[in-house]
């Protein structure tokens, strides 16, 4: 489901839960600005931060995955206007982590030579 390769956008406003396929989709469109048949993962969180829902289009229809938390909440990061978050600070958020305080650090990798 979650994959490395999959782009995701974070819907910067809260969001009702009970939305479902069409309304998510509509936002997608109108609000985001978005081709909802890109691939991309559309991630909502609830007002509360308790539920979180994502929808995807995986080539032969629309797949909605659904999570709600029975402690704590998640984490509701500032998005630039392109909405787009990276696979691993959506993974941190899914955890529970507090992605505001973590660094990524620069790893230095050796090329070839041609």
């Amino acid at each position: 489901m979650f994959e490395q390769s999959r782009t995701y956008y974070l819907y910067n406003k809260p969001c009702d839960m009970r939305k479902s396929f069409n309304t998510l989709s509509g936002i997608v469109r109108s609000e985001m600005k978005l081709s909802l048949l890109s691939g991309a993962g559309f991630v909502f969180i609830n007002k509360r931060r308790t539920h979180l829902k994502m929808l995807m289009w995986e080539g032969d229809g629309l797949s909605l995955y659904f999570k709600r938390l029975s402690k704590g909440t998640y984490e509701h990061p500032r998005t630039t206007s392109s909405h787009e978050i990276c696979y691993e600070k959506l993974l941190l958020i899914l955890r529970g982590i507090n992605t505001s305080q973590i660094v990524k650090r620069k790893r230095y990798s050796l090329s070839k030579k041609s």
